[in-house]
């Protein structure tokens, strides 16, 4: 059965297409995701994939059921191209998500009236959409930090449109991850309050819960954006890894979050395939960086209060 997508907003924000991890070896990257999380390699399996705009490689892979997009500028790096740039700042980072977008052109304009500023593929700015473009970013200047595509097309084979999704996902189950689901992508943020405020009045994202992870020493909100949770977080502390984050970078995407089953199975596997862990609290496991490629990921069997995406 392929997946029931949920939207949000006026224009139908619904499947998060993609969540980019940058690098400067796709190859190496794809290496890790499949033998460490079990990915599943669908876009760029025997030749990546180049993009002339934007003058990169990438490919594509399933992981339970969220896809990440691994990428690295072409070399040498061109800094004056959108991606060449990124790379010359962040190096190995997480680097944005994306969404399908029913009425992209309706979102473009309400973005716009917002004085959001909106980038064009390859770089330059958009004063008012084109209905032949399919892409666009906004300015994470504007968005409280998250680099996001809004795409009015499909990812092309994504296996979530595919009959076989279902099946997909109880192989999943029996990975020794135990993977039950994606959780959320969480965002770094300054001021937690203007964050919300930006993402609820611009994005039309949901508010779901607030709290204080006293662990992870952050006060947070999670909110949903068409067919995922996002959570924005701001440190309490700036001694922590989330804190020392946002220093550095200021408002930008952080981690990834799973939901699995079996956190001994889980944590048993990633230290066999060479990723050091550690539990900030029981009921967490947080992998060392520095063998997640830049990549901050967190694994739990926590549930969320209200989770939309909860079986």
């Amino acid at each position: 059965m392929k997946r029931q997508y949920k939207t949000t907003g006026d224009y139908g924000i619904g499947n998060m297409i993609h969540i980019v991890h940058m690098t400067d070896d796709v190859n190496k990257l794809n290496e890790f995701y499949r033998r460490v999380l079990g990915g599943y390699l669908y876009m760029g399996i025997d030749e990546l994939n180049y993009l002339p705009p934007e003058d990169r490689w990438a490919s594509l892979l399933m992981v339970a059921d969220v896809c990440i997009e691994t990428m690295a500028p072409n070399m040498p790096v061109d800094v004056n191209k959108p991606v060449g740039k990124f790379y010359s700042k962040f190096g190995q980072h997480l680097h944005s998500v994306g969404y399908k977008v029913e009425d992209l052109a309706g979102l473009a304009d309400r973005l716009l009236e917002k004085g959001v500023y909106i980038g064009a593929p390859g770089g330059g700015k958009i004063e008012k959409l084109d209905p032949e473009t399919l892409y666009f970013y906004p300015s994470p200047r504007d968005t409280a930090g998250l680099m996001v595509e809004l795409c009015k097309i499909d990812m092309r084979n994504d296996p979530k449109d595919q009959d076989t999704y279902t099946e997909l996902m109880r192989l999943y189950e029996q990975h020794p991850m135990t993977f039950e689901r994606f959780n959320y992508v969480t965002i770094g943020v300054r001021d937690l309050d203007s964050a919300v405020a930006t993402y609820v009045d611009i994005m039309q994202a949901v508010p779901l819960q607030e709290g204080i992870d006293e662990d992870l020493q952050c006060k947070y909100q999670t909110v949903i954006l068409g067919d995922c949770l996002l959570q924005l977080a701001q440190p309490l502390e700036m001694d922590s890894d989330l804190g020392r984050h946002v220093e550095k970078w200021g408002n930008c995407i952080y981690s990834l979050r799973w939901k699995v089953r079996d956190l001994d199975s889980a944590e048993a596997w990633l230290n066999k395939q060479g990723v050091r862990t550690r539990r900030p609290r029981a009921n967490l496991i947080a992998a060392n960086v520095d063998d997640t490629l830049g990549a901050p990921m967190f694994f739990t069997d926590e549930d969320i209060q209200g989770d939309p995406f909860a079986n």
